[in-house]
């Protein structure tokens, strides 16, 4: 057996700021992905909406959600990140639209909210870093104090049950633990890296949140691919629908 075979490929170190850019600029498939959630979450968020962006990376969804309108907080834990958020979007952090806030994960989740900041609308996270959160519920708890009463969070997730994930070793090796438990983790250059089930990240974001819909993380072909699955009431059959796409987009809405 190869060593594809044996693991996912762990890379020796974390790729970021400018060398990161750089990397995902290059694949066609993560290019139509960011879009695809861009343009998604341009669909479902109101007109000049505050938005949060959790793990914000370098800054290009953050822009481009300020150029579109919103006013944008970002939150990121890696420093060369921040360093070149800080220098692409300094135009408009000295304008006031977008603002970032650095430090430590327990520190972030630890933060107080400020009275005078305005309440997101819509908590977003692009590019799977909840995939990186060992405790989503503590993480929903913070997004809970985020947002306003009618917040919502719009989350870019690994798909478990992504059929090209199926030639390697790791995937078979831990597909009973994902039926059982609901999750697994693999080794990750930053952190583990976790795969959960639908039902998993309904579990967790209560009781703060509720798993309103599931969306294929590919740009929709049809008006019934671009409304989604709806789970408020269930549908967690509709997994093997979602198996050809390396991400889902989730759409968390907020619990009264």
């Amino acid at each position: 057996m190869n060593d594809l075979m044996a693991q996912p490929a762990r890379p020796t170190r974390n790729v970021t700021g400018a060398e990161y850019v750089a990397a995902m600029s290059v694949s066609e498939a993560d290019r139509s992905a960011r879009a695809a959630f861009q343009q998604l979450l341009l669909r479902i968020a109101p007109a000049a909406a505050t938005l949060f962006d959790f793990g914000a990376g370098p800054g290009i969804d953050a822009r481009f959600y300020a150029e579109h309108g919103f006013n944008v907080a970002a939150y990121d834990i890696d420093p060369e990140m921040c360093d070149y958020f800080s220098s692409y979007c300094r135009d408009l952090i000295e304008a006031g639209r977008v603002r970032l806030e650095r430090g430590a994960y327990a520190e972030f989740l630890g933060r107080a909210v400020s009275e005078e900041s305005r309440p997101a609308d819509i908590v977003t996270s692009n590019f799977a870093p909840l995939s990186l959160v060992g405790d989503l519920n503590a993480l929903f708890a913070k997004f809970h104090a985020l947002t306003g009463p009618e917040g919502k969070v719009l989350a870019s997730v690994l798909n478990p049950y992504f059929r090209g994930d199926l030639k390697y070793g790791w995937w078979w090796r831990n597909a009973a633990r994902l039926w059982l438990n609901g999750h697994y983790s693999v080794p990750g250059a930053q952190a583990p890296i976790v795969r959960r089930r639908l039902t998993e990240f309904a579990s967790q974001s209560a009781p703060y949140f509720q798993l309103q819909r599931v969306y294929r993380g590919v740009p929709p072909h049809s008006a019934a691919d671009a409304d989604g699955i709806d789970m408020s009431g269930g549908g967690w059959h509709t997994w093997l629908r979602l198996n050809e796409c390396q991400f889902l987009f989730l759409l968390f809405s907020k619990r009264r």
